[in-house]
């Protein structure tokens, strides 16, 4: 059944790599893959940050500290204990044939870091703006595949990734709704004793 799998697996990341490779695809998706790497990119959301921190309110102040927040644990979950508990190697490292449009990197391929921080972070911003569900959702998936056509990780290692960066954004989200809960329940007691006293 394993080998079943890793057969579909392969296959379809030939498919994706190979099969639908197009000059559009060539020029975009390098691009999009390391859009984390930019430096403008980096730039821009230093920026961001900063105004959102100077002029935000309160709600949008709340949704980048827990996008830090999740993004900071799935980013560790996956690339610091999962890689190494799987060890599996990338695409690049074990095939042949290989479209490789960027760095292969020297990590471990499963689950994709990508996919897990961008699904992680599509879960929780759109609990806060629920009307950008869709395009956070597609970002994530844009990227996901970008990884697999770039010829750095299999099918299975976004896929994977990705279900696993729901699960921690939705775990985050759980959290952060419980800590939410206790503490207006603490406020509204407090606030009580004090108007009592």
């Amino acid at each position: 059944m394993i080998d079943f799998l890793n057969s579909i697996d392969i296959k379809l990341f030939y498919f994706i790599n190979r099969t639908i490779a197009n000059r559009v695809f060539d020029f975009l998706m390098p691009v999009i893959t390391d859009l984390n790497k930019n430096i403008l990119v980096q730039f821009l959301v230093l920026i961001f940050l900063l105004l959102v921190l100077i002029r935000g309110n309160s709600k949008i102040r709340i949704a980048v500290f827990i996008l830090i927040l999740g993004v900071a644990v799935s980013d560790q979950l996956s690339s610091s204990i999962i890689k190494y508990i799987f060890l599996k190697p990338r695409p690049c490292h074990i095939l042949s044939n290989v479209r490789l449009l960027v760095s292969c990197g020297s990590g471990y391929s499963f689950p994709s870091s990508h996919a897990v921080n961008n699904f992680a972070s599509a879960i929780i911003l759109s609990f806060f703006f629920p009307r950008a569900f869709w395009w956070l959702f597609g970002y994530a998936f844009i990227i996901a595949f970008s990884r697999v056509y770039v010829g750095v990780h299999f099918p299975s290692d976004v896929i994977g990734g990705g279900a696993l960066g729901i699960i921690i954004g939705t775990a985050i989200m759980a959290l952060y709704l419980q800590v939410t809960e206790v503490w207006h329940k603490y406020f509204k007691k407090s606030k009580k004793i004090r108007s009592n006293g």
